[in-house]
Parts: C-alpha cells; sequence; structure tokens
C-alpha cells in the first residue's frame, strides 16, 4: 500500500525534475531566440514572433493536442524519435518536459527579448570597433548587461512549467508512479475525493511558489548592487 509520503514525494521530485530540465532547455534556446528578435531584421519576423506567442494565447488543451500530433507515433517528430530511440515518447516523464518547454519558451523569449532591446547598442558598436565578434560580443556585453530581464523570464518559465496541467496530461497523460505531476496528482486527489492529500499537494505548491518569489527578488537586489 503506498504511503502518503510516497504520495507526495514522487509526484514532488518528479516536478521538479521535468521543470529544472524544461527551464535549461528553456534558457539555451529561448535566450538565442530573443537575441534573434531583438537584434535581427528577416523576411516573416513577424509570423515566427507570432508562432513563438501562441502558447500563451492558446488553452493548454489545445497545445497538447498540436504536440500529440506532432510527437505521437505517427506524427512527424514521433516517427523521428521512433527511429533513433526504438521507441515512442509519448506517456513518458520526458513527455511532461516537452509540454512543459513548450507552455514555457514564450514567457522567457518576450522577457529576454525586451531586456536585450534595452541594452544600449553603442556599447555593442564599440565592442565591434575594438575588433569583438558579434558572438563574443553578445556573450561578454550584451548577454550580461541584460542578465535581470532573462533571470526574470527564467523564474516565470520555471513556475510556470511547475505548474503546467492540460498540455501535460494529453501528452504524457496521469500515469500514477510515472507521469503524476504535482498538478496532476492535485486533479486526480480531488477527482477520488481524497481531499486530505489534495490539500497537502496545494500547500506544497504555494510554498515553493513563495520562495521562488523571494529567492528571486533575493539574487535580483544582489545583481543590483
Amino acid at each position: 500500500m503506498i504511503s502518503m509520503l510516497d504520495k507526495i514525494w514522487f509526484p514532488l521530485s518528479l516536478t521538479l525534475r521535468v521543470a529544472a530540465i524544461s527551464s535549461i532547455l528553456v534558457l539555451c534556446s529561448g535566450v538565442t531566440i530573443a537575441y534573434v528578435f531583438a537584434r535581427r531584421d528577416f523576411r516573416g519576423k513577424g509570423l515566427a514572433e507570432l508562432f513563438v506567442t501562441l502558447p500563451l494565447v492558446l488553452p493548454p488543451t489545445v497545445i497538447g493536442y498540436i504536440l500529440v500530433i506532432l510527437v505521437g507515433r505517427n506524427g512527424f517528430l514521433g516517427q523521428i524519435i521512433f527511429n533513433a530511440l526504438g521507441t515512442g515518447i509519448m506517456f513518458t516523464w520526458q513527455a511532461a518536459v516537452i509540454a512543459a518547454y513548450t507552455v514555457s519558451l514564450p514567457l522567457m523569449v518576450h522577457t529576454a527579448k525586451a531586456a536585450i532591446e534595452g541594452v544600449d547598442r553603442e556599447i555593442e558598436y564599440a565592442a565591434y570597433i575594438l575588433g569583438k565578434s558579434e558572438l563574443e560580443t553578445a556573450m561578454q556585453i550584451t548577454i550580461p548587461l541584460a542578465k535581470k530581464g532573462i533571470l526574470a523570464g527564467l523564474i516565470l518559465s520555471f513556475a510556470r512549467a511547475i505548474g503546467e496541467f492540460g498540455a501535460t496530461l494529453m501528452l504524457a497523460g496521469n500515469i500514477p508512479g510515472k507521469t503524476n505531476t504535482m498538478s496532476i496528482s492535485i486533479y486526480s486527489a480531488f477527482q477520488a475525493g481524497n481531499n486530505e492529500l489534495a490539500n497537502l499537494l496545494v500547500l506544497i505548491l504555494v510554498f515553493m511558489s513563495l520562495l521562488t518569489i523571494a529567492l528571486t527578488g533575493r539574487f535580483v537586489g544582489k545583481l543590483e548592487v
């Protein structure tokens, strides 16, 4: 018989793992996309920005359905994954990472883009004159100067990943001991009438959110010093 501790620990550890991996992926790809949007003009830029923004405005279940079509066994990406790994990715914790990444990426992109646009271009031009390449300038000047905005985007993305429900349920499912994140476990406990478990999970998520906000404010304050 599963103890109360096990019912809490697994979804908590899974949620933190999914959110952490998703946030790392969001940080790497999101900052790159944000830099391109902030410093490049190209044909179709508006359409690309619209595409990246879609997960912010579409219902999570719609995002989940689109992901099912893309990475499902018969989907374009799903077939590539199956041929490479010999197995599908749906109904696994990795699918939860994909769902969390998809819905949280726009938060990083838009926040980091605004921060990068706020960096004085004259500083970058001065670096170019001194012989720095664009990549060196971006890594040594632009990104460090935009670090507060990037950190804010990372925290928002992490928080969004922790609370993700709809897309995760569609793509990863609700498999106890395998894909039941905190949000899904709260839903399952409520449906089963286990209010004690649901209340505990909710309190843990609220505490995690408050702790994240407090630590973020403290860290950003140190960056301003």
